[in-house]
């Protein structure tokens, strides 16, 4: 029998094999490390995902990038605050619900709605949860929290309590953005705006004084012309400053306005002149407060005209539209008509276009805090830094305070009470989680005028109220205000480039006015995943890949080496099977290497480095390129670089080369090497593997981690990641040892030799000495000589 027999029997990994690691970690508690307050902090604001649907592949691998960096972490000693959490508040689960049963939940019972709203987010939380399990993530799916329980909800409100007493949150009737479709105001950050291919109607307004003549205005909404309160024109325009201070008359609906010389107005559009209607965008409503218009609002909350339209009253804007300008025509007020390219504001989840109307809403104050907000930023670090100028345009480009109150029903509810005769406004002590639509007020009379009778609330926060209070969750704010001292600022948020005006802004801004610091030190921001055409998956498209079969059919290594490597970070990325494919089969590579490896002891603990071969050496110091590569890239939170050099080093430095000329000093069956020749080849296979596995566990969890336990024992991840070897080496020749290999391989197969068959003589380079007898017995090399005078190796004189 063989002295040699491999400790890893199995030829091949067996992707099995991860489930029974799952169950491994869970009993070892690596979702629930233990925390030591003597240790640094890693803190992590995971992404709560909204649970309103399947994920596709590309979330998932955003999401498995997270854990890399935690694993790294926990491996250089640090505190690992990972909490898993489920966003499960506002529009979207609603939308869903709606579509799903075919109703309304204006139009339904609330607590029933409510309920079937929850009962759709179990359905995809369980999902949600079982890839962040699958995909070997150590946040903690066990217990994660939701931005719907009752303690979450109650944090919000306190919050908002909070920022109420301080006067920076108001309620006011004004122009607000409003999808009909959703049925709710929504914040600016929510409006997305579509190109489209419209058209533009040259419409004749008459003169007042006399309608013999007539200005042309181009408009994309002649439905609003009812609305329009003045016409203006620029006051460098030739063409018109004899209008100003005229009238002319509105066409259909026959009433005046004053023309009015403006300098928004862009004399190259249209004709120059402009129809200043309420309200067809966020300038419109501006100009309306600036030059103290009273606005005459057409269309109705459900998006169809009002009364004040008259005729076209309960049409939908586009009917209206196509009737009135069906009715201008007509009268002959439409001169022609053409195509034109439009931005048109939608809503971001309803994909409906918005409208401008007058609501009761709350407001949090946003406008007066930009200019802390941009000074704040630069004590963040943002990966990658060409990132950061989102924000900073975002912020800049901010033109109104934060609607936060939606008209609709799951969500966190507005925790004020309204006196019944006087309407003054009560808010309770923050703490407990409430919900005024259906609970009594906590407050016996009214504090104005003594009333004791009161109605709650019925409206709910926008969702981002929620989310943006995220870090200060998870830290404990206001609930543990050690644990809070100890982990905030939190250390990363990543979070994708989508949501930086949503998620990321308000969160900073949020956090600020609460604490008056950054909500934490470094932001990492990462692509759009795509499908292998480069579009984004959605369900219209028909291209969601699901990550759960990919995993089973290719192991979550696999996939997890695909998100690692795919591009650097903040780069879209493209989900290629063949990627997968390709990483499962380095996987095998590294098994099939360590399964070779495992036929021989472990001499690393036995033979100091220095008594190492300076040949054996040379390999660690060629992996220390790989040690500080890893170490660097890791600790900024990236690891393209890093998984690269690793597949080229496993497979072309380590496998191809190293292990192929040490085979002959492993075996030493010839007997021409020395015990300690033979022992530091073992303790140098064995050193390399040990680090090329702590090096890649992060990445690849769990065959890394089989592998450990295996040869090593114990959990992988309870190690240290790995220091670069103190060798007083200062440039390793690998590189020229591979080169030495590739030529006589290539010789012997040119001059129709056999890898195996003998040479008679070779004169290398004096470079390649040290690996003098590990070439020799590899090559069969009956003479090795070499000379200081031969300085490439392509020049390495060879006799059969």
């Amino acid at each position: 029998m063989s002295q040699f027999k491999p400790k890893l029997e199995a030829k091949r990994w067996d992707i099995k094999k991860e489930e029974e690691l799952l169950k491994k970690w869970v009993e070892e508690g690596i979702y629930q490390p233990k925390w030591d307050p003597n240790r640094p902090t890693f803190s992590i604001d995971t992404p709560p995902p909204y649970a309103s649907g399947i994920w596709h592949i590309a979330a998932a691998a955003h999401y498995v990038q997270f854990d890399f960096f935690a694993r790294y972490f926990w491996m250089k000693g640090y505190n690992i605050h990972f909490p898993m959490g489920i966003d499960r508040n506002g529009l979207p689960i609603e939308i869903k619900v709606e579509q799903e049963y075919g109703i309304k939940a204006r139009e339904m019972d609330r607590e029933e709605f409510i309920k079937l709203c929850s009962e759709k987010l179990d359905e995809y939380e369980k999902y949600i949860l079982e890839v962040i399990r699958r995909s070997g993530m150590i946040a903690n799916y066990l217990n994660p929290y939701r931005t719907d329980s009752p303690e979450y909800r109650a944090l919000t409100q306190a919050t908002f309590i909070e920022l109420w007493n301080r006067g920076l949150i108001y309620e006011d009737v004004r122009p607000t953005i409003w999808c009909p479709e959703c049925y709710t105001p929504i914040a600016e950050a929510e409006v997305e705006y579509v190109k489209r291919t419209g058209k533009l109607y040259y419409i004749k307004f008459p003169y007042k004084d006399d309608p013999s003549k007539h200005v042309v205005i181009a408009t994309t909404r002649p439905e609003l012309i009812g609305a329009t309160a003045a016409v203006l024109y620029h006051p460098e325009d030739e063409r018109y400053k004899d209008l100003e201070g005229k009238e002319v008359v509105i066409p259909i609906y026959n009433y005046p306005v004053k023309v009015i010389p403006h300098p928004i107005v862009d004399p190259e559009y249209g004709t120059g002149m402009m129809m200043l209607s309420s309200f067809g965008d966020l300038e419109d409503v501006r100009l309306f407060r600036e030059l103290r218009l009273e606005p005459r609002v057409l269309i109705s909350p459900d998006g169809t005209m009002n009364e004040l339209s008259g005729k076209y009253k309960g049409l939908p804007v586009e009917e209206a539209r196509k009737r009135i300008v069906k009715d201008l025509e007509a009268e002959g007020y439409i001169l022609k008509t053409e195509p034109v390219e439009q931005n048109i504001p939608t809503c971001w989840r309803s994909k409906n276009p918005v409208e401008f109307i007058f609501v009761k809403a709350l407001y949090l104050k946003q406008l007066e805090y930009r200019d802390a907000l941009l000074k704040l930023i630069d004590e963040i670090k943002f990966i990658p830094d060409f990132h950061k100028q989102i924000l900073i345009n975002w912020i800049n480009s901010i033109s109104i305070d934060w609607a936060i109150s939606r008209d609709r029903y799951y969500g966190t509810e507005v925790p004020i009470w309204y006196c019944k005769k006087c309407g003054y406004p009560h808010l309770p002590e923050p703490g407990r989680y409430y919900r005024p639509w259906k609970e009594e007020a906590p407050f016996e009379k009214c504090i104005k005028c003594g009333y004791t009778e009161f109605i709650g609330d019925p409206r709910t926060f926008d969702t981002w109220m929620d989310s943006s209070i995220s870090c200060l969750y998870i830290a404990g704010y206001k609930r543990d205000e050690e644990f809070f001292k100890h982990v905030f600022p939190v250390t990363l948020r990543p979070q994708g480039i989508d949501i930086v005006r949503t998620w990321l802004y308000y969160t900073l801004l949020r956090v600020y006015q609460l604490t008056g610091k950054p909500a934490f030190k470094y932001v990492r921001l990462s692509g759009m995943g795509l499908d292998e055409k480069g579009r984004p998956m959605s369900k219209s498209l028909g291209n969601i890949v699901e990550p759960i079969p990919v995993i089973e059919k290719y192991g979550a290594d696999a996939f997890r080496i695909w998100a690692a490597s795919e591009t650097k970070i903040g780069y879209n990325y493209l989900y290629k099977e063949d990627k997968i494919v390709s990483a499962r089969n380095f996987i095998t590579k590294l098994w099939n290497i360590a399964r070779f490896i495992s036929n021989f002891p472990d001499k690393s603990g036995e033979v100091p480095l220095e008594d190492l071969t300076i040949f054996d050496q040379h390999l660690l110091l060629r992996l220390n390129r790989l040690i500080r590569l890893a170490d660097e890239e890791y600790s900024n939170l990236d690891s393209f670089e890093t998984v690269r050099e690793l597949r080229s080093f496993v497979w072309e430095v380590f496998a191809s080369h190293y292990l192929e000329l040490v085979k002959p000093r492993l075996y030493n069956r010839d007997g021409v090497f020395s015990e300690e020749e033979v022992n530091s080849a073992m303790a140098t296979i064995h050193l390399t593997l040990k680090t090329i596995l702590k090096i890649l566990h992060p990445i690849a969890p769990f065959v890394t981690d089989y592998i450990w336990r295996e040869l090593y024992g114990g959990n992988i991840l309870k190690q240290s990641f790995p220091e670069p070897f103190k060798l007083d080496l200062k440039e390793d020749i690998m590189d020229e040892i591979m080169s030495f290999n590739s030529l006589i391989w290539k010789y012997k197969e040119a001059n129709g030799l056999k890898k195996r068959d003998p040479i008679s003589k070779v004169v290398a380079p004096i470079i390649l000495k040290p690996a003098a007898s590990d070439l020799k017995a590899l090559h069969k090399i009956s003479n090795l000589e070499f000379s200081e005078e031969i300085k490439d190796v392509e020049d390495t004189v060879i006799q059969l």
